[in-house]
């Protein structure tokens, strides 16, 4: 059997699959039994800003509180406090997983910028957090702001927390900035210690008979990968931070290919939340099959052997890849 062995965030983990930040890490019980099916590591589920902003300004309970009072920002959030069990609660689960498994746990907090979230960041570090996923989450609507002011917004939120904590801290970020190499290497020369490509975000919906817009949400596909592994592709040359692919993996065979683009993990959780949590035992062991079948002894040299560095076509990441799939479907 290949030693399936990597890194990620300093940390040393039995194989690259991780569960991504959702619901199924919300209780400890699923927490355990992820771990019994080959998880090596486990990202909690969110702590919001703004479930944090509620908190420092007393608020416990919003559903009882007069939202005419509170910043309008708030005013229209729904209420979370039994969301990841609050954020004492949230702070309780940590410990509690820590005891429970030896995996790593990651902690994960969901914003746009530092306010409350140095402080959290501390208590979720005392709490005992192995490391910290910044989930940033924040839709540039206002027309005065420019991409520059968003992406000073990202840095300045990583170097606050960084120079704060102990414990290393990965971006997770979106696929929507106009350079992305050149944020990407921003990220990395402010601190991060991993970059986790890509958040999805949850579009609404317009429902036609109530002329109401609707919260959506839809699992994943495989499909959604090609665009992870192809800026991971490109960003692994270039940044020394370790990179993780969420968004797309449902199997042992799109794990593979996120090493074999440069990532150091895959995160998984729509296939898990489809098949069930003792899926992980046959995504790890589909990549062990593989690896075994190829005469590969362990899976560290292959990762990055197909960057864009290092493959024979390196414009197959690029503009050359539109055109040859045009071509291939017209002729």
């Amino acid at each position: 059997m290949a030693d399936l062995t990597t890194s990620y965030l300093g940390l040393r983990l039995k194989n690259p699959i991780i569960a991504s930040a959702s619901p199924l890490s919300a209780t400890i019980e699923n927490i355990r039994e992820m771990e019994a099916a080959g998880i090596a590591a486990v990202v909690l589920p969110s702590l919001f800003e703004e479930q944090v902003e509620l908190r420092d300004m007393g608020v416990d309970d919003i559903t009882h509180t007069d939202k005419t009072m509170l910043p309008d920002a708030l005013q229209h959030i729904p209420e979370m406090e039994g969301y990841n069990q609050g954020v004492g609660g949230y702070l309780a689960h940590i410990y509690q997983a820590k005891k429970a498994v030896s995996v790593p746990i990651i902690a994960s907090l969901n914003g746009y910028y530092s306010g409350g979230w140095v402080q959290y960041a501390r208590l979720i570090e005392a709490a005992g957090a192995d490391a910290l996923e910044l989930n940033i989450y924040h839709l540039a609507t206002k027309p005065h702001i420019s991409g520059a002011e968003v992406e000073q917004m990202y840095l300045n939120l990583v170097r606050n927390i960084k120079e704060e904590i102990n414990i290393p801290i990965a971006v997770k970020i979106s696929p929507f900035f106009s350079a992305m190499a050149n944020m990407a290497t921003q990220l990395d020369a402010a601190g991060a210690d991993a970059l986790v490509l890509f958040n999805r975000f949850y579009q609404p919906d317009i429902d036609v008979a109530q002329e109401l817009v609707v919260p959506t949400l839809n699992l994943s596909t495989p499909e959604e990968l090609r665009l992870r592994l192809r800026w991971v592709g490109i960003l692994a040359p270039y940044v020394t931070a370790d990179l993780a692919v969420t968004g797309g993996v449902h199997s042992g065979m799109d794990a593979l290919k996120c090493i074999l683009t440069g990532a150091h993990v895959a995160q998984v959780a729509s296939v898990l939340l489809e098949e069930g949590l003792a899926y992980i035992q046959t995504i790890v062991a589909e990549l062990n099959a593989w690896l075994d079948a190829h005469g590969h002894e362990s899976l560290r040299p292959l990762r990055g052997r197909m960057s864009q560095k290092n493959v024979a076509d390196p414009a197959a990441f690029e503009r050359a890849n539109y055109m040859h799939v045009l071509k291939s479907n017209w002729n």
